[in-house]
């Protein structure tokens, strides 16, 4: 039996990436159910390129349009609501994959029943020689990385497993996301944005699922939120980046791992947060929000804890 695999695409003023972005979803050699295009007010003309495309395919597109910004965690979860499809590609509207991507990844899923996401090599479509994303890493400080980000893609071509995938282009299991997702949310809807693919990375181990890095299943990434630097970012985005890292050390770290790694966390939280007293003290403010959503955080920590199956 075929397995049913089904497209979630987040768009915020997209228009400049989204047509390429669907026309690769149009393309891929595995059959494709449904694409659900979750549209957080865009302001430009994603909508309309949205709707322009519809003929390319038809009642396969689904369309959800938000009346404000929602933010990417909530806004996947609107889509993963919407079907019921074996398989969901978290896809970003910057993001244009090879036409065997999805036929590679459903494979080796259905292969492999422990293993509840994956991804492919994702590149940077400024420059296809340099890769952008081979998955998620995170080291003894907590801080999480794209796994070869920069690095020649020549170098990355051995597949395996790794911490987690990167929600720019993630393929998820229905049965990982129904097992893993707390009072109907499998992305944080508490992150806003930023980080919420490395909390589900990390809680998805928690509860004992694997995930797979296929050098095979390939992608091209524009990463255009990075251009300018840190100061050419609005404050609220600074704020969530900043905040969300602690939200789901204290959802997922357990007392005893925090003092394990303590050696490696204290330098790293001394230099970050002296940074940021001295030179962004504005970003602190997301310690209110973190405040805000204190009761929410430990009701999901104590139902993380109570279903951990591993360390």
């Amino acid at each position: 039996m075929t397995k049913r695999v089904s497209v979630h695409i987040v768009t915020f003023n997209s228009e400049h990436d989204i047509l390429d972005c669907l026309e690769a979803v149009q393309a891929q050699t595995y059959p494709i159910e449904r694409v659900v295009v979750v549209d957080n007010h865009s302001t430009d003309r994603t909508l309309d390129k949205v709707s322009s495309f519809k003929v390319g395919l038809g009642s396969k597109l689904h369309v959800i349009s938000n009346q404000d910004n929602k933010g990417f965690a909530p806004g996947h979860n609107q889509a993963i609501a919407a079907t019921d499809s074996d398989y969901v590609l978290v896809l970003n509207p910057d993001v244009a994959l090879d036409p065997e991507y999805v036929e590679f990844l459903v494979n080796y899923l259905e292969d492999h029943s422990d293993v509840g996401s994956a991804t492919g090599k994702l590149l940077l479509k400024s420059n296809p020689q340099i890769v952008d994303s081979t998955g998620l890493i995170m080291n003894k400080a907590y801080r999480a990385f794209d796994r070869g980000a920069g690095e020649p893609a020549s170098q990355w071509m051995d597949s395996g497993n790794v911490f987690g995938v990167s929600g720019a282009a993630a393929f998820y299991s229905r049965i990982m996301i129904d097992d893993i997702s707390m009072n109907g949310e499998f992305f944080d809807n508490d992150f806003f944005a930023y980080k919420e693919d490395v909390d589900v990375a990390w809680r998805a181990r928690l509860l004992g699922w694997k995930s797979y890095y296929c050098a095979s299943a390939v992608g091209y990434h524009a990463r255009g939120w990075k251009k300018g630097g840190r100061h050419k970012q609005l404050l609220f985005i600074r704020r969530v980046s900043y905040i969300n890292r602690y939200k789901m050390m204290y959802k997922n770290g357990s007392r005893k791992h925090w003092f394990k790694c303590l050696l490696h966390t204290l330098p790293y939280e001394i230099a970050s947060n002296g940074y940021f007293l001295l030179r962004e003290p504005q970003v602190l403010g997301a310690w209110k929000s973190f405040g805000e959503q204190r009761k929410n955080l430990k009701r999901k920590r104590k139902a993380i804890l109570e279903k951990r199956r591993t360390q």
